[in-house]
């Protein structure tokens, strides 16, 4: 049977369009696990992340797209979302936007260069969009009743 994409079920999709934050795991090149909170957003079809140009996690999805992103319900801890996918597209253009789309998100400001960290590291920094198709989903919520909770 092929990898089909993935679902995320509509009752999930909130813990996408933040602000919860989620672990992007991405792999070393020797294999190992690497992982970080991300910051996400949800397009309809594919998760959206960003990340600076030549960190560790763009390092390593440029050599292995594979990812996986976990993001729980901090107001509920029995729910949560893994999308387990393969990033298909990591550019520069509109990151900078989307990045301050997502600063306004998770912090209330806006842009992120000058409001959320120095506005200096924008001259070093340089804000890359990764777009993430799902392979797998598990969606769980151990706290709905009998028939509400989504599994994959």
């Amino acid at each position: 049977m092929p990898d089909l994409p993935a679902q995320i079920p509509e009752s999930f999709r909130d813990l996408l369009i933040g602000p919860y934050y989620a672990a992007l795991t991405t792999l070393m090149p020797g294999g190992q696990p690497q992982t970080t909170v991300v910051w996400c957003d949800f397009d309809g079809e594919q998760v959206l992340i960003t990340t600076m140009r030549g960190f560790r996690k763009e390092k390593n999805i440029r050599l292995d797209p594979r990812v996986t992103l976990l993001v729980y319900d901090l107001h509920h801890t029995s729910r949560y979302l893994e999308v387990r996918g393969r990033v298909t597209e990591v550019s520069e253009k509109g990151a900078v936007a989307f990045l301050d789309h997502l600063s306004e998100v998770y912090t209330g400001r806006s842009p992120y260069f000058g409001e959320v960290v120095p506005a200096g590291l924008e001259a070093s920094e340089v804000p890359v969009l990764c777009k993430i198709a799902p392979t797998h989903v598990v969606a769980k919520d151990f706290g709905a009743s009998e028939g509400e909770g989504a599994a994959s």
